[in-house]
């Protein structure tokens, strides 16, 4: 079976990606993610200063998911370059540097500066869901989201991946704007919500941050949603994120239109090794219906 597919030109040795801020942090661990079989590997978001996120508890889990607010917590630049470094160099696939601003010119910075790492790919994440003082996530406004695209895109000759969210009103509108405006990819989805676990003993809300993004196997419908109405909005290859758990997750998530596949959530249910079993399990699926290439796969449910 050939399982290799591509992102904007990188080539990937099977479908299976690395979510952003999952064992992003360090070299070491994106490194161990490459070696356990993630076809490519994303850092947690870069910040353009230091940032410290929100008290703990940041992540709960649930019966049919987690739900995170970890506030975009980041160190140092310089010790966030230091260690992309180490990362492009040591780890044996393309890895994708995912970053994020307080404004316009914030992204064009960063994506500038990250740029001089040399990683194969940057991330503009423009859709996190819980981070009060930056107001509402850049993604759900097309406008602001073609701007930042535009912003990005002046600053590096990278690849760009722009990652949007879910909650939005249309989510095609917003793929269109940054597809015009640079994009190499889309990314889709970011986690749903915000949504909130209360502790019925304490009478109190579970996480510090009160409410926190959603992801797992129970926003994967959404995010299949997603991949499809972005796959047939825009001819820019689409990653898609959200609630894979298993080979068959990620079939269906091909067969929306994604030519890959991010994997996050599921790190803590299957373990590291979680991309070479969801790897194995497409190409059992694949010898057992007829598909000799990955590409049979992609955006088979259009038709």
């Amino acid at each position: 079976m050939e399982v290799s597919t591509e992102l904007a030109g990188i080539r990937l040795n099977n479908p299976t990606v690395l979510a952003s801020g999952v064992l992003g942090v360090t070299a070491s661990a994106l490194k161990r993610v490459a070696e356990s079989g993630a076809a490519a590997v994303s850092t947690k978001s870069i910040g353009p200063e230091k940032r410290a996120g929100h008290d703990n508890p940041v992540v709960v889990e649930l019966d049919f998911g987690l739900l995170n607010a970890v506030g975009l917590s980041c160190p140092d630049p310089k010790e966030s370059i230091d260690e992309l470094r180490r990362a492009v160099e040591s780890v044996d696939a393309p890895v994708i540097a995912s970053f994020y601003g307080k404004n316009v010119s914030e992204y064009g910075y960063m994506a500038e500066y990250l740029s001089k790492a040399g990683p194969a790919l940057l991330e503009a994440n423009i859709s996190c869901p819980n981070v009060a003082e930056f107001g509402k996530p850049f993604g759900s406004s097309a406008q602001t989201a073609g701007e930042i695209t535009r912003a990005v895109r002046k600053a590096t000759d990278l690849p760009v991946i722009m990652k949007l969210s879910p909650n939005v009103v249309d989510i095609r509108e917003v793929a269109v704007e940054v597809e015009k405006n640079g994009a190499d990819v889309i990314c889709a989805i970011n986690t749903l919500g915000p949504g909130m676990k209360i502790d019925v003993f304490s009478s109190k809300p579970v996480l510090s941050n009160k409410s926190g993004g959603l992801s797992g196997s129970c926003i994967k419908p959404v995010a299949v949603r997603c991949v499809y109405e972005i796959y047939e909005s825009v001819d820019i290859p689409v990653l898609g994120v959200g609630g894979v758990n298993s080979g068959l997750d990620a079939v269906e998530m091909l067969m929306a239109g994604a030519c890959a596949v991010g994997i996050g959530t599921a790190v803590w249910h299957r373990g590291v090794d979680v991309f070479s079993k969801v790897s194995a399990e497409i190409e059992d699926f694949m010898k057992e219906n007829g598909y000799s290439n990955l590409g049979e796969l992609i955006g088979k449910a259009h038709g």
